[in-house]
């Protein structure tokens, strides 16, 4: 009972760590966005998390791990929420209680919308945002989740011996928050001054730099517990070695970031370097409990320089991200994924050939039921605030205030 208590306690300390990220995330996205538009973005964050938790307690927990198969390891039953369950078993799991496993997961579902939030910032209808992320979060993850965490068909890809590994999410969590990012932006359009008439990309800076490095912190802080808790106990080794990697990585991809944009544009972006951090952390995220240190650090290195060359690359297709989300959680999350099968303990050409076609299902079951989604709200609602309401800003436009008061002197 001692040993289920310390489990327990660490894994709700994770929880709560990686609650905090909800508030590294809005930190983020506000500083790197314009103040008129400050409301909005809080506004989606909060949503995310309550609405996030509600559907996953009613649909997407049960969805996740189903005590049934509709079809055996593909789609589970759908229970009536966690009340349908008597969870009266403390040694749930055998290192933690079902209410804890619960709300640790029911975080990492959040996440998943978060990621869209930061993407579609300053043009989309909060309308059309909630409906989208409610779709994604109550349906698309969960069952992504029950291929992998819920004992589907990734976990036994090949054989019981040969499966998809993702330790804590690089692609269950983070690819697919950011492959449905990366479908919506693509309907919605970019924002108006992104592109000048031939097509080359202009800066829009940011209201809040300091906020937003505040914001990449509090992200860094949170991953002690997003991949610290994915340990599912308190095991000393296990638990420091994920850390470790978890910080190695997370440094490189910074210096990573920041010395190649160095060589490409010669100057150094702070925001570069932020959004390597946060690439580090995502790229070793599925694979932090079985890489040597030397490994994590080419993991991060790796992760920085995609980050660069996907912001690039996004320009390129003038698709406008203005917080780095996808280069950052679907480029990342997919070369995480596959350097499980590169630097992991079972690092083979069998294990990576298998985490290369489980990255390729999950890419394409989340860009046809985020197109789905996005053209279903599309039509019924739209996606897009109109001119007017985009140039004054969404705070005025959606909500009807702003998130700074005026308090000069006429």
């Amino acid at each position: 009972m001692e040993l289920l208590t310390i489990n327990n306690v660490w894994m709700m300390i994770c929880t709560a760590l990686v609650f905090i990220m909800h508030l590294g995330f809005s930190f983020l996205e506000i500083g790197l966005t314009r103040q008129k538009n400050t409301i909005n973005i809080l506004f989606k964050n909060f949503f995310v998390i309550t609405m996030g938790l509600i559907s996953y307690c009613f649909i997407g927990f049960n969805l996740m791990y189903p005590g049934e198969w509709i079809i055996e390891g593909y789609l589970g039953t759908i229970n009536t929420g966690l009340d349908s369950i008597i969870a009266t078993d403390l040694a749930y799991n055998e290192g933690y209680t079902y209410w804890t496993d619960f709300l640790f997961q029911g975080m990492f579902a959040a996440t998943a919308a978060t990621i869209i939030s930061g993407a579609v910032a300053e043009r989309i209808k909060i309308n059309s945002f909630i409906f989208i992320a409610i779709l994604y979060i109550t349906i698309v993850y969960p069952i992504i989740g029950s291929w992998q965490w819920g004992g589907g068909f990734f976990s036994t890809f090949v054989s019981d011996q040969l499966g998809f590994y993702d330790f804590a999410g690089s692609t269950i969590v983070h690819s697919v928050g950011g492959w449905g990012a990366l479908i919506v932006i693509y309907f919605l359009g970019a924002r108006k001054g992104k592109f000048d008439a031939d097509g080359k990309p202009m800066a829009i800076t940011g209201s809040n730099i300091p906020l937003s490095a505040a914001g990449v912190l509090i992200l860094w802080l949170g991953w002690f517990g997003f991949n610290g808790g994915s340990v599912l106990s308190a095991d000393p080794a296990s638990t420091s070695l994920t850390l470790v990697t978890t910080c190695l990585s997370a440094a490189a991809g910074g210096i990573g970031a920041a010395v190649f944009s160095r060589f490409l544009y010669n100057n150094l972006d702070l925001t570069m370097f932020m959004n390597g951090v946060l690439g580090g952390l995502v790229g070793i995220t599925a694979g932090a409990d079985q890489m040597l240190p030397s490994s994590a650090i080419i993991i991060g290195l790796f992760s920085g320089v995609i980050v660069v060359l996907a912001v690039s690359l996004l320009d390129k297709c003038k698709l406008d991200d203005p917080v780095g989300a996808i280069p950052v959680h679907l480029f990342c999350g997919i070369w995480g994924t596959l350097a499980v099968g590169l630097f992991g303990q079972m690092a083979s050409f069998d294990q990576f050939m298998v985490q290369l076609a489980c990255v390729g299902i999950t890419g394409l079951f989340c860009i046809i039921c985020a197109s789905i989604i996005t053209l279903i709200v599309k039509t019924f609602a739209g996606l897009r605030v109109d001119e007017k309401e985009e140039l004054d800003g969404l705070d005025i436009a959606e909500h009807g205030t702003r998130a700074y008061g005026d308090f000069s002197i006429n």
